[in-house]
């Protein structure tokens, strides 16, 4: 057993999530570090595992230059990664002005770490979400209205078609857990002033969502939403496979787009029908389509009365005898 004399329970659990991910490890790993409880004890625990098991281990640690003093921070935190036996850098990126700031941060930091992970050869990098932000996540979700996909949560892992594999080991610990996990190991976390922001819905959702659910409804109120994300991930991963086994026999290239048979589509029942429409729409044109245009396009197999085209971001959708032809705007 891990809980050995003088190990406490909560370093002992942040290593046992951390071990089952470097027993399959067979190069390096990089954990991405902020320096906030959650990555600090990821990073502390990857320490020691790599260490036993011989595996390089590095720690990446983003500037983004968004808060007076980053680079401070981002210092001092990659100074404590060493003095755990990680090798460490710091990566300033630049982030991207238009959408949101906290999506523009994520997709600078996930291409630095990307970019970092190639440079030293690591075959996973490691993020450090937990728990409490898998069930944050799934609130966020059911607020804003949003399809099983969403409510799926974040993934255990993620291989994208070229760079590392994403693995978030944490994300079945607790926050309190990495927390004490810090204090035992004489660790001092930075505590992100963002964090405590209620500006941003996740933190009111922290702070102020979750507790009343706990105190009305009991305890356990993140755990059964972690769980419902899991159980949502392996729906969606089935529906995903019935896609691609469906698309190639009813999809077909057309003029500046694509189209779909309507025979094939309305003979679908109506879960993995919408699915289609949005996956088609996703991978042809670049955009994720509401429920409401969902449901539009696919009337147009199953509820044909003559209507007209129907207008879509960047795209038209259309009856054009036995298909829906769905093309770029400009060159419909």
């Amino acid at each position: 057993m891990e809980n050995r004399p003088g190990l406490d329970p909560s370093v002992a659990e942040v290593r046992r999530a951390v071990r089952a991910v470097l027993e399959r490890v067979d190069g390096s790993a990089v954990v991405a570090l902020s320096g906030g409880p959650d990555s600090l004890a990821l990073a502390a625990a990857t320490a020691f595992e790599a260490e036993r098991r011989g595996i390089p281990a590095h720690a990446v640690v983003i500037d983004h230059g968004l808060q007076e003093g980053s680079d401070a921070i981002a210092s001092r935190a990659a100074d404590t990664a060493r003095r755990l036996g990680l090798d460490a850098r710091v990566v300033r990126v630049e982030v991207a002005p238009g959408e949101g700031p906290e999506a523009a941060a994520r997709e600078a930091r996930y291409a630095a770490l990307s970019r970092a992970a190639d440079d030293v050869g690591a075959d996973v990098v490691l993020l450090g979400h937990t728990l409490d932000d898998q069930a944050e996540t799934v609130l966020l979700g059911l607020a804003r209205g949003s399809g099983a996909l969403s409510l799926a949560g974040m993934p255990v892992e993620r291989r994208d078609a070229t760079g590392p594999l994403w693995v978030r080991p944490l994300l079945s610990v607790h926050r309190r857990t990495t927390v004490a996990a810090c204090a035992a190991e004489g660790l001092s976390p930075w505590t992100d002033p963002h964090n405590a922001d209620p500006a941003f819905a996740r933190v009111r959702v922290r702070e102020r969502v979750l507790p009343v659910l706990e105190a009305e409804l009991g305890p356990g109120i993140a755990e059964a939403l972690a769980r419902t994300a899991e159980q949502l991930r392996e729906d969606a991963a089935a529906f995903q496979e019935m896609i691609d086994e469906t698309i190639e026999d009813i999809v077909e290239h057309a003029e500046a787009g694509i189209s779909v048979s309507v025979a094939a589509l309305a003979a679908n029942p109506a879960a993995l029908r919408n699915r289609i429409v949005r996956y088609v729409v996703e991978s042809e044109f670049g955009v994720s389509l509401s429920r409401s245009q969902t449901l539009e396009v696919a009337r147009l197999a199953t509820e044909w009365r003559g209507q007209g085209p129907i207008d879509l971001p960047g795209c038209l959708a259309r009856r054009v005898g036995a298909r829906i032809e769905i093309a770029a705007r400009a060159a419909s």
